[in-house]
């Protein structure tokens, strides 16, 4: 089968040299690393920096394509007219997403012993982790995998999400909760919601003003879901409070942005994706997929048209 990899800076990091070699060895012959999708190609390996094309233009130029493996997260920015040609794409979304849950987790936990307290310079009650109340917003692959992890803690861990049934929920071993439950109730709360245009601003000023006085408020998903002005009055309302924004709108904030004087907001610089060696899973992760397609078995990562209505 005729492979290509192509792609952004990202490209050989992505795809190390091991990884390259067992894609060889699937499909009979060394991949080409090149700047663009050839006219023979079938299967093409890339990453951040993969370009977009109409369908047109793929129809002329692609006629061979039957394959996109994308070692990386979102496909939106380029997947639908791929996807009207027949193209078929695979992504590594499950991928990126296992160091956002351990940077999650991490966090979640630390937050049990109020450690981020010595950056805030406020003096919490610490409640520890036994028993704390974590709410998680949003079982998509990084809700679910938080939970999962979450799962060896004893936590008492509720979640919101309006697509899964109830079943889905007693299977991770977490409660279905409102929002307003989780908002009133928990002592952490952690935002995984989906990036489209129902979800901006969800997570609004009534919302955020029913957080309990020291209750800590986690974003890995998108800042675009958030009020930050509501966040930040609420931040004023109680020094106790704590927000670890590791996501913001715009990103980065501009350095006069109130968040950004704000004693208990901490904003990392989008850190909890996949970084340095870590982005070597997505590689490994779309060779694995390769196998399953070049053996004919149920490959687990494939990207449907209707699935872009409700992915980020």
């Amino acid at each position: 089968m005729k492979t290509v990899l192509t792609g952004g800076a990202a490209l050989r990091r992505v795809y190390t040299d091991d990884t390259i070699g067992k894609i060889a060895r699937l499909s009979g012959e060394e991949p080409e690393i090149c700047g663009d999708i050839r006219p023979d190609t079938e299967a093409v390996f890339t990453t951040w920096g993969m370009r977009s094309y109409d369908a047109d233009h793929i129809r002329r130029n692609f006629p061979a394509l039957k394959y996109i493996f994308y070692g990386a997260g979102t496909v939106q920015s380029f997947a639908r007219p791929f996807l009207q040609r027949g193209v078929r794409i695979f992504s590594a979304w499950q991928a990126n997403g296992v160091p956002v849950a351990e940077f999650t987790v991490s966090q979640i936990i630390l937050c049990g012993k109020r450690y981020f307290d010595i950056f805030t310079g406020v003096k919490g009650t610490p409640r520890g982790n036994y028993g704390l109340k974590v709410g998680i917003i949003g079982l998509g692959t990084i809700g679910r995998l938080v939970c999962r992890m979450l799962s060896e803690y004893k936590l008492d861990v509720y979640a919101y999400d309006k697509f899964l049934p109830d079943e889905e929920f007693d299977r991770l071993g977490v409660k279905r909760a409102r929002l307003e439950q989780i908002f009133s109730e928990c002592d952490v709360i952690s935002n995984h919601l989906a990036n489209n245009a129902q979800t901006r601003g969800m997570l609004d000023r009534r919302l955020l003003f029913m957080m309990k006085p020291d209750a800590y408020f986690i974003n890995t998903g998108r800042g675009a879901q958030v009020d930050h002005q509501a966040l930040y009055d609420v931040l004023c309302d109680s020094p106790y409070r704590t927000a670890l924004l590791d996501v913001t709108d715009p990103e980065p904030l501009p350095e006069d942005h109130p968040l950004k004087k704000c004693g208990n907001a901490i904003v990392s610089p989008h850190i909890a994706g996949s970084l340095g060696d870590e982005v070597g899973r997505m590689g490994e992760y779309m060779c694995e997929e390769f196998g399953r397609i070049v053996s004919g078995a149920e490959p687990l990562f494939e990207v449907t048209e209707a699935m872009l209505a409700v992915m980020a």
